[in-house]
């Protein structure tokens, strides 16, 4: 059975950081590409940024040069750092991992196998 658990959201003032993780169990992860999303209130999900089994990534051009996606195939887990927080980066954080490999479809949310809970990112002073 194939799990994936988001950690490390929270409260944070703008401008500040923090790094959610997503630990995933029961699905071959080095060969995982695993995303990011997020959904705000009243909105749709959108894409934040994703990373191939090789280490390639891509970002929303709204986290573009603030967060940064990272994986440690050895503890199976991918880290998002995200930097310079905005109240507009408040959202409800979900990892995705798909059993596939074309970066071509990276900002696909259907095309992911499988998905996490979710975690709470709430940016405000």
């Amino acid at each position: 059975q194939v799990q994936l658990v988001e950690s490390g959201g929270g409260l944070v003032q703008p401008g500040g950081s923090l790094r959610l993780s997503c630990a995933a169990s029961g699905i071959t992860f080095r060969i995982a590409t695993v995303g990011w999303y997020r959904q705000a209130p009243g909105k749709q999900r959108e894409f934040v940024a994703a990373i191939g089994w090789s280490g390639a990534s891509t970002y929303a051009d709204s986290v573009k040069g603030r967060f940064t996606i990272s994986r440690d195939n050895a503890k199976n887990t991918v880290y998002l750092q995200m930097n310079s927080l905005k109240p507009e980066d408040t959202a409800v954080y979900y990892c995705a991992a798909g059993r596939w490999y074309e970066s071509s479809r990276y900002r696909t949310s259907d095309d992911y196998d499988f998905w996490g809970q979710g975690t709470q990112v709430t940016v405000s002073s």
